[in-house]
């Protein structure tokens, strides 16, 4: 798939969110869901996060591509995607069998009819999942499965340990508010954030612990109070912000040599990062932290179905699972892969975040629909044009 011009990925975005406000319900047409799993097409097309598919060619201990490929014959392209409006639009877009979607791309993609319906009784490995997360209403509605959970996690703060020293940080001030860090210097221009609107969640967290009377319970359901609140923050970190980041690759480039010294990120920048002996760190601060749980979808139209199903059962196989949780930072969603891994270690879920599913604020789709029922929140077309004016300085 060639790369889209600028112009005509926001076109592609901008289609995207309508395809989602006008959607009518579920994916997968009237026939339903295959029955039955046939000989392989020879290939499959996945939309991914960065880090999501290896196949070795970064480093070989990571690579659950090689094996799959030989067993079934279907060769893996993958096609990287830098934000959920990406992801979003590149399926609107066609051509893809599946996509790695977080919550604030799944349910698009189920109301805008871009992916279809699963049938689970082809996922032999679909009773070892978290049963927290077999009926997610991320890619759950009305009793259908949309989607095959892949991994979760949450963002982080990286830094530079050689700016922090021996005084890590432990808020997301450093990226919020002018400061001076501890190596003397301020923070002004040295300082990164995520460049996707879902970022606005991350600034109403911060705005629930240190601006209680805003009320604000929930960063995605957002009155016009809290959302401009959450805005003004915004507004104020541009100042700050040197880039605004959505290629995990040029963050951790940036990391490497434009002396960035801290930002929201990954933990998949934070391992690598570290493995090629950059001085950095990472840290859930006490603000705590959004998240994601990301499920592999099925394209309503995919090319190539049987790969496509063949592919969704092989992401469960525990080794990919503790592997790629290892290598993201993340937690397996075949909890047996916690245990017996050598490059996640017995101990690797808990450092990861097993125990704090309960305390992530996961990324959904905002709506106008308030956590109370009422109908008085910012929808997430609103955010995007939000989000963009506050980049452009506006």
């Amino acid at each position: 798939m060639k790369q889209l011009s600028k112009t005509a990925f926001a076109f592609l975005v901008l289609t995207s969110l309508l395809l989602a406000a006008c959607g009518a319900g579920g994916a997968g047409g009237a026939a339903g869901p295959i029955q039955s799993v046939g000989e392989g097409e020879g290939q499959v097309d996945i939309v991914a996060w960065a880090g999501y598919i290896e196949r070795g060619e970064t480093d070989p201990n990571y690579d659950w591509v090689t094996a799959f490929e030989a067993e079934t014959g279907c060769m893996v392209q993958v096609k990287t995607a830098a934000t959920s409006d990406e992801m979003v639009a590149l399926m609107n877009e066609g051509g893809f069998d599946l996509v790695t979607a977080s919550g604030d791309a799944s349910n698009r993609l189920i109301s805008g009819g871009r992916v279809q319906e699963i049938n689970i009784g082809l996922i032999p490995s679909w009773s070892t999942i978290d049963e927290r997360l077999q009926n997610a209403p991320w890619h759950t509605v009305d009793g259908k499965h949309y989607g095959v959970p892949y991994q979760w996690g949450n963002n982080v703060l990286l830094y530079n340990t050689e700016v922090f020293g021996d005084s890590p940080p432990t808020s997301w001030d450093v990226v919020f508010d002018e400061t001076i860090l501890p190596d003397g210097e301020s923070n002004a221009g040295r300082i990164q954030a995520y460049d996707g609107a879902i970022y606005i969640a991350d600034a109403a967290l911060y705005l629930m612990a240190h601006n209680p009377d805003l009320g604000i319970t929930d960063p995605y359901a957002l009155t016009r109070d809290q959302f401009n609140a959450a805005l003004d923050l915004l507004r104020q970190q541009r100042e700050l912000v040197g880039r605004y980041w959505h290629d995990a690759f040029i963050q951790m480039d940036d990391f490497t040599n434009e002396g960035v010294a801290a930002s929201s990120s990954w933990g998949f920048m934070t391992n690598v990062l570290q493995f090629s002996g950059v001085p950095v760190a990472s840290v859930v601060p006490s603000e705590g932290a959004t998240g994601w749980a990301d499920s592999t979808m099925m394209a309503v139209d995919a090319p190539h179905p049987n790969c496509a199903y063949m592919w969704m059962e092989h992401s469960l196989n525990p080794k990919l699972q503790g592997d790629l949780a290892s290598w993201f930072g993340t937690v397996p969603v075949v909890l047996s892969a916690c245990e017996g891994n050598e490059l996640l270690t017995d101990q690797g879920c808990a450092i990861n975040g097993l125990e704090t599913f309960d305390q992530i604020h996961f990324w959904r789709t905002p709506t106008s629909t308030c956590s109370d029922g009422s109908s008085e929140c910012v929808p997430y077309h609103e955010w995007v044009t939000n989000y963009i004016a506050v980049i452009g300085g506006r």
